[in-house]
C-alpha cells in the first residue's frame, strides 16, 4: 500500500469542502491518532478523556471556539 503525503496547504482547502459530518469525522480521526500517540487509547472507559470532553459542556465550548477560530482563518 502506497501512502501519499499531501502538504498541509494543499490539505486545508480540501478539508472545507467536506460535508459537516465528514468534518467531524476527520476531527474524530485525528484525536484518536494522537490519543494512540499520548498512549490515552489505553484508559478505562469510565477514565477516557475523550468520552469525558464528549459529555462535557467544556468540551463543546472548546470545539465551537476551534471552529470559530477556523472559520475567521479561513476568511482572512
Amino acid at each position: 500500500m502506497e501512502i501519499l503525503i499531501m502538504p498541509i496547504a494543499q490539505l486545508f482547502p480540501l478539508l472545507g469542502h467536506l460535508s459537516r459530518v465528514d468534518k467531524l469525522r476527520v476531527i474524530e480521526f485525528l484525536a484518536s491518532e494522537l490519543a494512540k500517540e499520548e498512549d490515552l487509547a489505553n484508559l478505562d472507559s469510565k477514565d477516557n478523556y475523550f468520552e469525558m470532553l464528549h459529555n462535557s459542556d467544556e468540551g463543546a465550548r472548546q470545539l465551537a471556539q476551534f471552529l470559530e477560530e477556523q472559520k475567521k482563518l479561513q476568511n482572512a
